[in-house]
């Protein structure tokens, strides 16, 4: 109770009950103190998921409601504020926090391999490739859908699903886990049991434009405005998962002292997709003839996985692909179709504050 603010505790003392002091001149909360504050988190902690369930409805409704060629209007009330809130320095949504007790108590197995990423950087099709050197069962890709072959760790919708449940129910060794969370807040079993990591970084520009029509047609994401407004949000790092400069940086300084993490770019697999497979295989100790790499490039190349239900996300149920399609094109410079000479001028200048105390470098073409 040492936490609770000055202002809470002067209200307790004037209308529940009289406080006393300690010897330090502190309040001293009583058991009827303690009663009502637990009565009053709990009322708004149901009054908070009522609404978080009411927005998660009211946004599906809207939006399958609208055109996908209507254009985008300005989110003049700042609409991303009602749902972001600070989570341990980083910007967040009560989908990826709600089951926090479970998320920092899940217990990884040794032969766990974590695939992380900040969102849009190319996470289903690293996701696929590993399933696809591990497990290339026909029946298994033909059947399971990715996001239930590899689990998305953090993720909890209400009456939907929760992520932690679907990887304690994943019955393959080794299990493939995805996740969005930043370095700091890794499940510390991760680190304990040496799992392998994978993180698979892109570059700034490619990734807020992925990001933003992303935002645009999954229903629990917060309305992303017009693409201006999002820009902005995007460098203040006032987007879900928080700073994409500081996700690619701490992942990559925890590279430098953990012999078990590969540290993947998107435009490298853009570039040579074979060449990072075999890389991959390196890393994971994993041996595949020839034929069956070619197979694997052949299933994971871009259109081939657009098309295919398992792992386009057609049929997820908080994405309309009207809207955006989940896959929209997976290319290195996109950006140059969305940013203006100005807002790349102030993009660079900001970039270049932000990531001068960094080793890490990207490519905006290939």
């Amino acid at each position: 109770m040492a936490q609770v603010d000055d202002c809470i505790l002067r209200i307790l003392a004037h209308y529940v009950e009289p406080a006393r002091f300690g010897a330090d001149g502190r309040y001293l909360l009583s058991h009827r103190h303690v009663q009502v504050l637990q009565e009053a988190c709990g009322t708004l902690e149901t009054q908070r998921k009522r609404q978080t369930n009411e927005s998660f409805d009211e946004r599906r409704k809207r939006k399958s409601t609208s055109s996908h060629a209507a254009p985008i209007q300005r989110d003049n009330d700042a609409t991303s504020a009602k749902f972001l809130f600070d989570f341990y320095g980083v910007s967040m949504i009560h989908y990826f926090t709600d089951n926090w007790e479970n998320i920092q108590n899940f217990k990884a197995r040794p032969d766990d391999v974590l695939i992380a990423t900040y969102p849009k950087a190319g996470t289903t099709w690293v996701s696929y490739i590993l399933d696809l050197l591990y497990f290339s069962q026909p029946d298994r890709q033909k059947s399971t859908p990715i996001h239930e072959r590899v689990p998305f760790l953090e993720i909890h919708i209400p009456n939907i699903f929760s992520g932690t449940d679907l990887a304690d129910r994943v019955d393959t060794s080794p299990r493939l886990i995805k996740t969005h969370l930043p370095v700091q807040l890794i499940p510390k079993s991760f680190w304990e049991q040496k799992c392998r990591v994978v993180y698979v970084a892109r570059n700034a520009k490619d990734s807020a434009v992925s990001y933003f029509h992303f935002d645009r047609m999954n229903f629990a994401q917060p309305e992303p405005g017009d693409w201006n407004s999002f820009l902005q949000r995007f460098m203040d790092g006032k987007v879900v998962f928080g700073s994409w400069y500081d996700h690619v940086t701490g992942w990559w300084e925890r590279k430098q002292s953990h012999p078990k993490l590969h540290y993947m770019f998107f435009e490298d697999m853009i570039e040579d997709t074979g060449r990072e497979i075999d890389n991959l295989c390196s890393f994971l100790g994993l041996t595949s003839t020839d034929e069956e790499k070619e197979q694997i490039r052949d299933l994971v190349r871009f259109d081939n996985m657009k098309k295919n239900d398992m792992t386009n996300y057609s049929k997820a149920k908080v994405m309309d692909s009207k809207i955006s399609p989940f896959m929209r094109k997976g290319k290195v410079g996109d950006w140059k179709n969305h940013f203006t000479i100005t807002q790349n001028e102030q993009f660079d200048e900001d970039y270049k504050k932000k990531m001068k105390n960094t080793t890490l470098q990207f490519r905006t073409e290939v």
